[in-house]
């Protein structure tokens, strides 16, 4: 449940985020915004071309169909199908996936047993690091602006220390706003969909079919992805901005 707190911080960051654009694009009204066909916003600004956006998704060896996806046509006469339910299984890995609008530059798997905390958090960010010379080469002499949660590994001091040695920019992003971090509203559907339905013996397994994934996915995919930020900060203003006039 959003407080008013809450909302009025979505309403004033995103309303930073989008003058950022409009000053990196020269214009003065969120309108001309790189509107493309259908409405759609795109981007085209400085801070697009170095945002890092990524979180930690949990994937399991045994993933249930949703109740959507296992539907299927039937005509009238047809029989009733007796349908199984499928447990989700305990085993299962954390990925965390690192990606901007050309694609992913990082996949990061957490062994079972291991959790997530601060130090294993900059070690992941070592990694993306290193990755960015391989893909991204410039970046890292151009500025990264990185966006991730709120997390306890994301916030906590250590991690803080290591992104300000290395001068990382940290985009804004307000509490409670799965909405507006592209990899929960973008990418975590879509993967666990595409996982729905399968059963994996080993971890292994699992982890080739998270790599297949995502390397075959099309670059409009994460283009999309990170462009539509753009439209979510928008919607947050019309739905919340009530809350900055009082």
């Amino acid at each position: 449940m959003l407080t008013e707190d809450h909302k009025l911080q979505r309403v004033e960051i995103s309303q930073r985020l989008l003058q950022r654009c409009q000053q990196d694009n020269g214009d003065e009204d969120t309108t001309h915004i790189g509107v493309g066909p259908g409405g759609d916003f795109q981007a085209n600004n400085n801070l697009f071309d170095n945002l890092i956006t990524g979180d930690e998704i949990r994937v399991h060896l045994n993933t249930p169909e949703t109740k959507r996806d296992s539907r299927t046509w039937k005509h009238p006469s047809s029989p009733v199908t007796k349908k199984f339910k499928v447990q989700r299984s305990a085993a299962k890995v954390m990925a965390t996936v690192f990606w901007d609008a050309k694609g992913v530059i990082l996949l990061d798997i957490l062994p079972q047993g291991q959790c997530i905390n601060a130090a294993r958090y900059c070690s992941t960010l070592d990694s993306l690091k290193e990755a960015f010379g391989r893909k991204r080469p410039g970046l890292l002499r151009r500025g990264v602006v990185l966006q991730h949660d709120n997390a306890t590994p994301h916030s906590a001091n250590l991690t803080q220390q290591w992104l300000q040695r290395y001068g990382w920019e940290i985009l804004p992003h307000p509490a409670h706003s799965p909405d507006l971090e592209p990899s929960d509203f973008h990418l975590s559907g879509p993967l666990k969909r595409h996982l729905g339905g399968m059963a994996f013996e080993t971890e292994d397994d699992l982890i080739s079919e998270l790599r297949n994934w995502f390397d075959n996915l099309d670059v409009d995919f994460f283009r999309v992805g990170i462009n539509s930020l753009l439209s979510r900060w928008q919607k947050c203003i019309d739905l919340h901005g009530d809350y900055v006039e009082k």
